[in-house]
């Protein structure tokens, strides 16, 4: 997608501002304006995608243990089936599904309560025996498991298309897009939203949505509004071309040790874990330490991955919030300031439908999906609500 130069003039005012041009804000910014919505704007610090929503693959599923989070991961996959048609891009969507590796019955237990909540909700979950885990999966050492938990409708798809394919189809409703266009200040009054302020221009509006990812804390600041999230650094790792070429695999994951692991696109695999040694911060350089841990795990779980060559790889970050579940509402004390962000890993999967609920709840209208138990102020009520299934 070519987006105009940071430099061009700002438009003077919009009616709505969706600060952050990754997926989450971009598929937001599209379903405003295909809504006609107004005056839609959508100003980014570096350029769409540029973080971690753009990286080479993300996984999408309906796997989760909250309701609301099953609810959106199912809307979401019906609209990257569609993604085609509408708003128009191909995204490589690959339904291998999802399976998840259960080293104990306690949490198989854990697993069979998610999956009659996911089941009665329209999701073909199932758990699965070790050998039939080892048949989807060959890689798999059916003597470390107990069971596994599979959905064959799971997957994973591009983000770089769709994070592109979200704007351009915003710009030809109408949308402004501006990448190298940081917001530095958002001026409010009597707790109201007034302008975003950027190097560019200030632009007069009087609805902010924050998108901004792990730099969300300090978007919201500007406003007055806490938002809770920490930026933690993840990073993943490519075989490369293998000989022989891995059979397709379900995107394989292990709550023990947050592994994970799946085809590559190509003839190799991506490999990945959250390294329990890493510290909170806005790094995203590539390194090779967390491959140690990664290799103990293997061997556990996977044993023929603990020796595979490491072509490369990439880091982003993670936006965590105390729960691990996601921000979605609008804050009690400035009015028109809306927010997306904190979703822990899950926010590409859940792009579409998130997209979709903002947009109601700016127009007003009752979304499909009730996220009121993901307000911001779940916290300052210590009613948190824990997701299970995170990696």
């Amino acid at each position: 997608m070519a987006l105009t130069a940071a430099s061009a003039a700002l438009p003077g005012a919009a009616d709505v501002v969706v600060v952050g041009g990754g997926v989450i804000g971009a598929s937001i910014a599209f379903h405003l304006a295909e809504a006609g919505a107004g005056r839609v704007l959508l100003p980014e610090r570096d350029r769409p995608g540029a973080g971690s929503s753009g990286k080479p693959i993300g996984g999408v599923r309906a796997q989760f243990s909250d309701p609301v989070n099953i609810r959106l991961g199912r809307r979401s996959l019906e609209a990257w089936r569609d993604f085609t048609r509408r708003p128009g891009a191909e995204i490589g969507l690959e339904r291998a599904g999802y399976l998840f590796l259960l080293g104990d019955a306690e949490q198989v237990a854990v697993f069979e309560r998610s999956i009659a909540v996911q089941r009665g909700l329209g999701v073909p979950s199932r758990l699965v025996t070790p050998l039939e885990a080892h048949g989807l999966c060959p890689f798999v050492d059916p003597g470390g498991i107990v069971a596994g938990a599979y959905s064959p409708g799971d997957g994973w798809a591009l983000p770089g298309p769709a994070v592109t394919g979200y704007p351009a189809a915003a710009r030809r409703y109408g949308a402004t897009v501006r990448g190298g266009c940081p917001v530095t200040a958002i001026d409010t009054a009597d707790g109201t939203v007034r302008a975003v302020r950027t190097p560019h221009g200030t632009v007069r509006t009087g609805t902010v949505i924050c998108c901004a990812g792990a730099w969300s804390a300090a978007v919201g600041a500007m406003a007055g509004v806490s938002l809770p999230v920490t930026p933690l650094r993840r990073q993943v790792a490519f075989t490369g071309p293998l000989r022989p070429a891995p059979p397709r695999i379900p995107f394989t994951l292990d709550p023990d040790s947050t592994l994970y692991f799946h085809n590559d696109g190509a003839d190799g695999l991506l490999l990945g874990m959250s390294d329990p040694r890493q510290e909170p911060g806005f790094g995203r350089e590539f390194t090779r330490e967390w491959l140690e841990p990664f290799r103990a795990a293997a061997r556990r779980r996977a044993p023929a991955l603990s020796g595979l060559p490491v072509t490369g790889g990439w880091a982003g970050l993670y936006e965590m919030t105390p729960d691990r579940n996601a921000l979605i509402g609008e804050a009690d004390g400035v009015s028109r300031f809306l927010y997306a962000t904190g979703f822990s890993g899950h926010g590409f999967l859940q792009a579409p439908a998130v997209g979709e609920t903002v947009r109601d709840l700016y127009l007003g209208t009752a979304p499909a999906v009730d996220v009121a138990p993901l307000s911001a102020a779940r916290f300052g009520g210590q009613r948190s609500r824990p997701e299970a299934h995170v990696i």
